[in-house]
């Protein structure tokens, strides 16, 4: 199982948008996918249809059996024929409280490693806020994407995420993917001459961009992915771009 979180210390940056739409695609194409909603909004939980409860809280506070936690997505909200091959561990307002409640570090790691012969790739949302709930995912992480706007703020965010992600250097390999500039309007000069700066740092890590569509909202609206609301728009073939790249990363 190829493990990869989406993360940034900037809330409104597209993790969750990020996190759905791969987890659906990988799973549209067969593949065996857990979505695990860290973010206690419950965004990635409500944007598949299903209500937000307490999955992963119960799973490393409770201590709760795996089947009481983990739920089948009908594979119609994503496109996929046949039975189900994404399920979600989902999150609610007690999400929050997970920092406050656990001492292990490795505890979501010993989690998931039961899961490891089951699934084909797990894609963590996150909350914007670091804890040590961030630290445990990070620990437990293969990959990580880092959405970012093409704006200060967020980039300020992403600069944090990275600061934390080296901290566990010393104890667990965890490597960037890709950096993904989210939400561009290619015709300002912000944007523009900020995501010049992102490439002349970053390089090859920084992913193809994904231009402003209100498509990606209407979605949302309407609890599936892109790809299934509006699957011959251009968001759409960005879309299924970010799905090619993580699959990839199986292959190494």
């Amino acid at each position: 199982m190829i493990t990869v979180t989406v993360l940034n210390e900037k809330g409104g940056v597209g993790k969750t948008t990020i996190a759905i739409t791969v987890a659906a695609g990988l799973a549209s194409r067969g593949k065996r996918v857990l979505l695990i909603d860290a973010d206690a909004q419950g965004h990635a939980s409500r944007a598949l249809g299903l209500a937000k409860y307490p999955g992963l809280y119960d799973l490393l506070v409770r201590n709760a059996d795996y089947s009481d936690v983990i739920q089948a997505i009908p594979s119609g909200k994503y496109g996929g024929i046949g039975e189900s091959t994404l399920y979600l561990i989902g999150s609610n307002v007690e999400t929050r409280h997970i920092a406050n409640s656990i001492s292990d570090a490795w505890l979501v790691d010993e989690k998931l490693e039961p899961l490891e012969a089951l699934f084909d790739f797990c894609l963590i949302d996150t909350a914007p806020t670091p804890s040590l709930l961030h630290g445990a995912i990070y620990l437990a992480t293969d990959f990580v994407l880092y959405p970012t706007l093409c704006e200060f703020w967020s980039f300020d965010g992403l600069a944090e995420s990275l600061v934390h992600r080296r901290a566990v250097e010393s104890v667990k390999q965890v490597k960037v993917a890709g950096i993904i500039p989210m939400r561009v309007r290619s015709n300002t000069l912000e944007h523009t001459e900020n995501l010049r700066s992102l490439k002349e740092r970053f390089g090859n890590l920084v992913w193809p961009i994904i231009p402003e569509r209100i498509v990606w909202a209407e979605a949302s609206t309407y609890q599936v992915p892109v790809f299934v609301q509006a699957p011959n728009s251009d968001a759409s073939g960005h879309a299924w771009e970010l799905v090619d790249r993580v699959e990839v990363l199986a292959n190494g």
